[in-house]
């Protein structure tokens, strides 16, 4: 009598039966295993390495290809884009940003975010996506995209939370809320007046000053929610806020400073803060978790950072982002701070996931999004934008990105990773 081992995608069941009931098995097998659009958002498969489909298929390698379908919304079909990165509206010449699709390497396939499948899916769930603008940059990406199937109800924003920036949208027919925290430092932070200490928030919040960062302390701004339960995912996002001279405290007390010039203070340079801040931020994401019904409760992602692509001079001065099209893999190089800011942010996803290897109903997921948008210095807003001098003093953009765009393939990487 012969018998066999079954291999299925994503999953290797070893399945020992007689070949008579080899078909009866595999029919069984996959009604259990294949996707079905009606059910709940299925648990993410397990990360390793940062590849989220298999040894031999990784979303994060690849380059972007031309898209004859592109645009995938405008401002006319997304009541939501921000004048920031609404590019098309004003004045870019072309929309050769917006024709671009990433493509995996190894002849896989990224397949577009489907919004009706996962409003489906995603039925009496949420998601807050947790940092600084550019957190607020994925978001609003991804509410256009999921716009195409459900117009959001206009977003709002309470008395308690208009100064926090905090915005919520909602898809009333599906019962599937998004919602964006504004934390740029993700823990709790005060800009400092030299003169007279931190100041009130929202007193002032010019954010070029000295900021006084509690990096054992969440930002309850968004970290009380999260603890409450109240997100089904928790996307945390941050990074360039960090290069602002700041000081830091633990347990109440100094510990450090990056570019703060103070005697007798300890330099720390903006590494240790980063470190410190995302694994606080972990820690309080995963503390809403807790398996319902033996189940995962919570999926907690990290984004990695995205550089920026300022040439032939600073953000501050002559730096500006004027190409047209997507670079070859490996043809743009970040800087050596960029690099390290990206390892400790993927440093500590690891030690937040063996944290929560526990069975305490969370799920570590990292979304390794830098070496696609690293080949994306086209896709900033550059002049074409809304620029506010009275509030910014930066009149060319090549941090933050266009919409539609670059950012859309990070949410088509998102809803993949949650809905496999």
């Amino acid at each position: 009598m012969k018998f066999h081992e079954i291999k299925l995608p994503h999953t290797i069941i070893h399945c020992a039966v007689p070949t008579a009931l080899l078909a009866t098995c595999l029919v069984i097998l996959a009604a259990v295993i294949l996707p079905d659009d009606r059910k709940p958002l299925l648990p993410p498969v397990a990360t390793d390495g940062g590849n989220n489909l298999s040894s031999s298929c990784n979303i994060f390698k690849g380059e972007w290809v031309p898209d004859p379908d592109a645009p995938r919304y405008t401002a006319e079909t997304c009541p939501v884009i921000h004048g920031h990165y609404d590019c098309m509206r004003y004045g870019r010449p072309d929309l050769g940003f917006a024709r671009w699709r990433w493509r995996p390497a190894d002849g896989c396939e990224l397949p577009r975010l489907n919004a009706s499948r996962f409003l489906r899916a995603a039925s009496g769930k949420s998601m807050a996506f947790v940092g600084d603008s550019l957190a607020r940059n994925q978001m609003h990406s991804l509410v256009c995209l999921l716009a195409r199937a459900e117009t959001p109800s206009p977003w709002t924003r309470t008395n308690a939370t208009a100064a926090a920036g905090h915005t919520y949208y909602r898809f009333a027919r599906h019962r599937f809320t998004v919602a964006s925290f504004w934390s740029p430092f993700l823990v709790r932070a005060a800009e400092v007046d030299p003169a007279n200490g931190p100041a009130p928030a929202p007193a002032k919040r010019s954010g070029a000053g000295l900021w006084s960062l509690d990096l054992d302390e969440a930002d309850d701004g968004w970290a009380a929610a999260a603890r409450a339960g109240e997100f089904d995912y928790v996307v945390v996002s941050a990074g360039s806020w960090f290069f602002r001279p700041s000081v830091f405290h633990e347990r109440g007390r100094l510990v450090g400073c990056n570019g703060c010039q103070a005697p007798n203070v300890t330099d720390t340079t903006l590494r240790y803060p980063l470190r410190k801040a995302f694994r606080t931020a972990l820690r309080a994401a995963a503390a809403g978790g807790g398996r319902r019904r033996g189940r995962v409760s919570r999926t907690v992602v990290v984004r990695t950072i995205s550089p920026s692509h300022y040439e032939n001079g600073t953000w501050n001065g002559d730096g500006d982002c004027a190409r047209t099209r997507p670079l070859a893999p490996g043809k743009w190089e970040m800087n050596a701070v960029e690099k390290e800011m990206h390892a400790i942010q993927a440093e500590e996803f690891e030690e937040a996931a063996r944290s929560t290897e526990q069975g305490n109903g969370v799920r570590m997921m990292l979304l390794d999004a830098t070496e696609a948008m690293a080949q994306r210095p086209d896709a900033h807003p550059s002049k074409y934008r809304l620029w506010q001098p009275d509030r910014f003093n930066v009149s060319r953009d090549c941090l933050h990105w266009c919409l539609p765009g670059a950012m859309d393939a990070c949410n088509d990487m998102l809803l993949h990773m949650l809905l496999h």
